[in-house]
């Protein structure tokens, strides 16, 4: 089963960008799905956006749509989350999340594994 690690998160300026990386280890990446979720404090864990295996579909939240921006590198077991025109809105824990499918799901009961969060916060 492939395990996941993000890196990337960090304090930035509304209006600012950051980069996420998710890299995979221990598994076939090409074989899954991946998707990024996000958790504010207090509220529940949401859909930020998904891309499937070989990378020709994405999928975004309406929140996000416009401003950010899933990517992967096969060759280099990573998925890439681009984030821009960030708000305070956009503060929160972001996870990254697989799934061994050629489904991409875009709720989080349809990944299986989970990587461990990285902290993003916007300041006003």
């Amino acid at each position: 089963q492939v395990q996941l690690v993000e890196s990337g998160g960090g304090l930035v300026q509304a209006g600012g960008s950051l980069r996420l990386s998710c890299a995979a280890s221990g598994g076939t990446f090409n074989s899954y799905s991946m998707g990024w979720f996000r958790q504010a404090p207090g509220k529940e864990r949401v859909f930020v956006g998904a891309i499937s295996r070989w990378g020709l579909s994405t999928y975004y939240a309406d929140s996000v749509k416009g401003r950010f921006t899933i990517s992967r590198d096969n060759a280099k077991n990573t998925v890439y989350l681009q984030m821009s025109s960030l708000k305070p809105d956009d503060t929160a824990v972001y996870y990254c999340a697989a799934r061994s499918s050629s489904v991409v799901p875009t709720t989080s009961s349809g990944y299986d594994v989970w990587g461990q969060g990285t902290q993003v916060t916007v300041s006003s």
